[in-house]
């Protein structure tokens, strides 16, 4: 699918896309953390009709709901404008020597320079993991750092 980001200024962003069924939606994600999701008129593309507004804490709700961890795609708006930086995901083999150890085991952050910024296990998202939780099989985690500091934690994870 493809989707659409529009910038706008003192605003935030503004995300769109077309529907299975032809319908133009659109959600903005404003600056102070609230999302709108609009619907485009078809007869006139620039008139949208507000559907809903969502408070941060409940778009991470539907997020979650949805299976669509948003804090992957809040790291990746930040890191847009970081040239040197990126979000990268890895995830832990089942063959991993960290499978059921703590995820501070990996000194990931002070062997890379790249931080785990949260574990997405299954569909729920852990957010700013501690060092003491255990990382499990098939565990995503979710990096931010430079392109060599993520390709780090990736080998580190698979090969300790």
């Amino acid at each position: 699918m493809d989707v659409k980001e529009v910038r706008l200024p003192s605003i935030g962003r503004r995300y769109e896309f077309t529907s299975h069924d032809g319908e133009r939606i659109g959600i903005v994600a404003r600056r102070s953390g609230d999302f709108e999701v609009v619907l485009y008129a078809h007869d006139d593309p620039d008139q949208a009709r507000p559907v809903f507004r969502l408070t941060d804490d409940e778009a991470e709700a539907v997020a979650q709901i949805l299976g669509a961890p948003r804090i992957a795609e809040r790291f990746t708006e930040l890191t847009r404008d970081v040239p040197e930086l990126d979000v990268g995901r890895v995830r832990v083999p089942a063959d991993s020597p960290f499978v059921g150890r703590p995820l501070g085991d990996t000194q990931a952050r002070s062997r890379t320079g790249a931080s785990i910024v949260a574990i997405v296990r299954n569909d729920e998202v852990l957010a700013s993991p501690s060092p003491a939780e255990i990382l499990q099989a098939r565990d995503v985690l979710l990096v931010i750092g430079t392109e060599e500091g993520i390709a780090g934690v990736e080998q580190i994870v698979a090969k300790g």
